[in-house]
């Protein structure tokens, strides 16, 4: 028996004569964190509506908690919880009112849904917000009450849709500890993000740009073969430099980062920093260390997000 969540093999959907995902392979293991790593506009939330039967594949196959899709859409949305990226409960409910709605949706009843009720509300520190109106919460409130409500039913399997957007960072990371308590559990969770910090937390992660995956694997594995070495160069002047470095065909990028150049050198030059050196005589007095990658490296570096 597949150990495998999501099988995805394939997959294009068009609208018209606009591909939003061409040709996507997805396999996401049971109790995984993946994580889709894209700007707005490259398939991330298109991908995920297909995966969940809310819109059809245009070619390919698709098979979720072993349901095939969309064939089986309507038994599957009974297994999986999702959260947009939009807050969509409803403001003029409270708190327990929508918790209860949701669960009645996904079919708890009796002393059922009253426990779930108490639990998630115990669980997303809701307790004590349980008679208010939702209108009146924060943003990081409403998260924590959308993800209770997505989770009110136990599912197998939980997407997420840019889900931390609109939240301030001490949120953001709350949210993610209680991301892996799902994890810890069994839950599998699909996520998509832009943010760099957040695809690092994931155990595998896709990047995503114009429809296509561009890299498909742990963050470590990712960071391993990306095909550059970085070099941190400070130096006065580096905007002009910046602009003399990325003349030359054998540099991937280079961003300044404070009084910082960072650089990707091609792999295929052994020693970059005796190179950057021999090659651009204004860096013979210049400070220059070889930096450990970063995922927003790796961004760069199988993207079109290069010469920058």
């Amino acid at each position: 028996m597949s150990n495998y969540v999501i099988e995805a093999l394939n997959i294009t959907k068009h609208f018209g004569g606009f591909k939003a995902i061409n040709d996507i392979t997805l396999r996401v293991e049971k109790g995984n964190i993946y994580g889709f790593l894209g700007p707005n506009g490259c398939g991330k939330s298109t991908t995920i509506r297909v995966l969940t039967g809310l819109l059809s594949p245009s070619a390919g196959s698709v098979k979720v908690l072993g349901y095939r899709i969309p064939e089986q859409s309507e038994q599957l949305r009974l297994n999986i919880g999702y959260m947009t990226q939009k807050f969509s409960l409803y403001d003029d409910l409270t708190v327990i009112e929508n918790l209860r709605f949701m669960g009645k949706i996904y079919g708890l009843t009796g002393a059922m849904l009253i426990t779930r009720c108490k639990d998630q509300m115990q669980t997303y520190g809701l307790d004590q917000l349980q008679h208010q109106m939702v209108k009146g919460m924060s943003g990081g409130q409403k998260q924590r009450l959308s993800l209770a409500c997505a989770t009110i039913h136990q599912p197998s399997l939980l997407f997420l849709d840019e889900p931390t957007s609109a939240v301030d960072p001490e949120n953001r990371r709350d949210f993610w500890e209680k991301l892996f308590d799902l994890s810890e559990n069994g839950t599998t969770i699909l996520v998509t993000t832009h943010y760099m910090d957040e695809a690092e937390r994931c155990h595998k992660l896709a990047i995503m740009e114009a429809g296509q995956m561009r890299a498909d694997g742990s963050p470590d594995e990712l960071m391993a073969k990306m095909g550059v070495n970085i070099v941190e160069i400070k130096t006065a002047g580096l905007r002009q430099l910046k602009a003399t470095l990325l003349a030359n065909e054998h540099i991937r990028s280079a961003a300044q980062l404070g009084v910082r150049l960072r650089v990707l050198v091609y792999n295929h030059i052994a020693n970059p920093i005796d190179w950057l050196k021999a090659t651009f005589p204004a860096l013979q007095n210049a400070e220059l260390t070889q930096a450990r990658p970063t995922l927003e490296d790796v961004f760069v570096s199988v993207t079109g997000a290069s010469r920058q």
